[in-house]
């Protein structure tokens, strides 16, 4: 009788595996995401360099828009170093 009650346990939880994949795929097939941005907007955050300073630490060079940030993130708080205007070389690369 056990090991109905297993099979019967484990058939229920591949059918709700099976349900949220399902789910997951019509929401990726119709773009019911509203937080995913589509492949046509383009994208106005990126990194542009990370470096390790230890552990925990790193300091990273973000990108947004027309300005560049220097960010040193991981440890108790993160940090603004920098904010500085992007650069003409790269404002012609990106366009």
């Amino acid at each position: 009788m056990s090991g109905m009650l297993y099979l019967n346990a484990f058939l229920s939880l591949l059918a709700i595996i099976g349900l949220i994949l399902f789910l997951a795929w019509l929401v990726r097939r119709f773009g019911l995401g509203a937080m995913a941005p589509k492949a046509t907007q383009q994208k106005r955050l990126r990194v542009v360099a990370a470096l390790g300073i230890d552990s925990k630490r790193r300091l990273m060079l973000v990108s947004c828009d027309d300005k560049e940030h220097l960010l040193l993130v991981g440890g108790n708080t993160d940090l603004l170093i920098e904010s500085m205007p992007k650069k003409e070389e790269e404002k012609a690369d990106e366009d």
